[in-house]
């Protein structure tokens, strides 16, 4: 992969091809359907009429000149200190390379920045390397649910939490 830079914000076509990386990885290794690809579509693209730079952030990784990743923080709850990390996606000839580690470090400065005092994230089991990353960044397991059918199989959902303070590579 040729060198990566991490740029900061949306560009054209960012919102399509962050869904694309969704929709195409979770069909590949969970085998999620449109469903899924949908809520994402859904989802990011609420994010994106409501943005609002002073409390939001999507961080985009380009490989020669190609969005090869995202991550975002979500601050629709800024109100009370407390932000959402979503859209964390990397295409796959870009794992294994940092990358993932480059934009979540970009999302905590800015969490830093803002001055969240509380962030939160929702995924499954079974996505060890990004739960190690979320770890390594200052979240802490916090909830488990089990079984959740709604993207297809059944996939264990996991809530991790970052409060202020936490200590951060």
């Amino acid at each position: 992969m040729s060198a990566v830079r991490i740029e900061n914000g949306f560009e054209p076509g960012a919102l399509g091809r962050v869904v694309e990386l969704h929709g195409c990885y979770y069909a590949k290794h969970w085998d999620f359907g449109t469903y899924f690809e949908a809520i994402v579509a859904d989802g990011m693209a609420g994010f994106a009429q409501r943005y609002d730079p002073a409390k939001d952030r999507i961080f985009l990784a380009k490989a020669g000149g190609s969005i090869a990743g995202s991550i975002s923080i979500d601050g629709e709850g800024k109100q009370d200190g407390t932000a959402k990390l979503r859209w964390f996606i990397l295409d796959e000839t870009a794992q294994g390379a940092g990358i993932g580690a480059r934009l979540m470090a970009a999302a905590m400065e800015f969490v830093r920045h803002a001055g969240y005092r509380c962030v939160v994230l929702d995924t499954f089991e079974g996505l060890d390397a990004a739960c190690r990353l979320y770890e390594k960044h200052g979240f802490v397991l916090s909830d488990r649910t089990p079984g959740d059918r709604a993207y297809g199989p059944p996939v264990n959902g996991l809530r991790y939490v970052w409060k202020s303070g936490a200590s951060l590579p």
